[in-house]
């Protein structure tokens, strides 16, 4: 059973919506996120980045006490002048993101806290302690989160059938954005909310494909908050902002790696010691890996897949089965010399929505020696490691869709 919270969102007026929603800010470079802030008065960038403004002398520094006080004061300025509203009634808000090449359609709603404690939410990365303990101060002092958790689940056709009826409706919000995205956002109805929470009693589990410091932070405040004996069963911080999604809506793309050593080796040797666990085959052009177990290395401006040999199989567990698991295994550690990929400056990976193309550019240009393309993650991997309790390899999915910040902003302490 999923239980799954409606909540009374704030949300930008309709008129100014397209222009108050964001991408994480992380994701902007800092010139374009300078001009962001100079051209765009709405943008909720403002309320993440409240000194842009000022003066160098008065700005304070990063994750402090006093900077997320501005980050609130920022959003009640924007609240005060009306940029901000907040819904009078409980709803859950469908959001549907079009791409050029996607659609995905889910819920907006509070993930229970009990449910994530309970593991019937399952987690497959590690979370920084250090990350979690400035989150949770964060979540404390300024007492909102705008930017969703996303949660997978199974597919439901009950939940399809209602979520099919909700979309014939006009949207509340629809807008396009500069990266070709179309974004929709109903509200529900009383009606629709229990229909919504009663299929969710249907799916079992739900598994977090992107916000696993988001999620643990929340969790973290809840545990606070009862600590202190001021808690309430009933308040809003018993759950977490996510966006319910069913699994096969999700886009999994993988984590690239490029390589700025060959710790000492030529081509020539670099191959022959691959060839201790891989069939190598020279490809004719450059392509994306077409199965699991197939990675394709560019290097000297040739391309090469690599297929682990069928006899590696049998001792593949659900970690050791992931590509990015599998090539540092036999080809990062022992042969480059590359042990932690957190740390090791020889490393750096690459998404796999920038291309082929920015991989070769990579290697062709002397930044670095050699770039591996990996086959992307299934949905049935990673939940084996969920399941597992296991967590999976550094940097071994991008999943989409990235959810934008300030369209639904959730009031912990309601």
């Amino acid at each position: 059973m999923t239980k799954i919270k409606a909540f009374k969102a704030i949300r930008p007026v309709r008129s100014k919506a397209h222009l108050v929603a964001s991408r994480a800010v992380s994701t902007y470079k800092h010139s374009i996120l300078e001009a962001k802030l100079e051209s765009n008065p709405f943008s909720f960038i403002h309320i993440i980045h409240p000194e842009f403004f000022e003066n160098d002398n008065t700005r304070t520094l990063p994750n402090t006490i006093e900077r997320f006080l501005k980050v609130k004061d920022k959003y009640e300025e924007f609240s005060a002048r009306g940029i901000l509203l907040q819904d009078e009634d409980e709803a859950f808000y469908v959001y549907r993101q079009s791409t050029p090449n996607h659609s995905y359609l889910g819920v907006i709603g509070g993930a229970s806290v009990q449910e994530y404690k309970d593991n019937k939410i399952k987690k497959h990365e590690a979370t920084l302690a250090s990350r979690e303990a400035m989150f949770t101060n964060y979540l404390d002092i300024v007492g909102f989160n705008a930017e969703p958790v996303l949660l997978s689940h199974k597919k439901s056709d009950e939940l399809d059938l209602i979520l099919t009826k909700i979309v014939k409706k006009r949207p509340e919000y629809e807008f396009a954005t500069t990266d070709e995205s179309v974004h929709e956002l109903w509200i529900t109805t009383r009606e629709e909310v229990k229909q919504i929470q009663d299929a969710y009693a249907n799916i079992e589990t739900c598994y977090i494909a992107d916000g696993h410091h988001r999620s643990a932070s929340s969790v973290r405040l809840h545990d606070l908050i009862a600590a202190k004996g001021d808690y309430n069963k009933d308040k809003n911080y018993n759950s977490f902002l996510s966006f319910f999604i069913d699994e096969e809506r999700l886009n999994i793309m993988p984590f690239n790696r490029l390589c700025s050593t060959l710790n000492g080796h030529s081509k020539k040797e670099l191959i022959k010691l691959v060839e201790n666990h891989f069939e190598v085959k020279e490809l004719e052009r450059p392509k994306a890996p077409e199965q699991l177990h197939d990675i394709h290395m560019f290097i000297d401006r040739s391309w090469y897949r690599l297929r682990l040999r069928t006899e590696k199989h049998s001792k593949l567990d659900a970690v050791s089965s992931i590509d990015a698991e599998i090539l540092t295994r036999y080809i990062l550690s022992p042969v480059l010399g590359i042990h932690d990929l957190t740390t090791d400056e020889n490393i750096s990976f690459q998404s796999g929505e920038d291309g082929i193309l920015a991989l070769e550019h990579s290697v062709n240009s002397g930044e670095n020696q050699v770039g591996f393309l990996l086959y992307p993650v299934t949905m049935e991997q990673l939940k084996a490691v969920a399941d597992e309790n296991a967590i999976m390899p550094p940097k071994s999915t991008f999943i989409e869709p990235k959810m934008r910040s300030g369209l639904t902003i959730y009031r912990i302490d309601e």
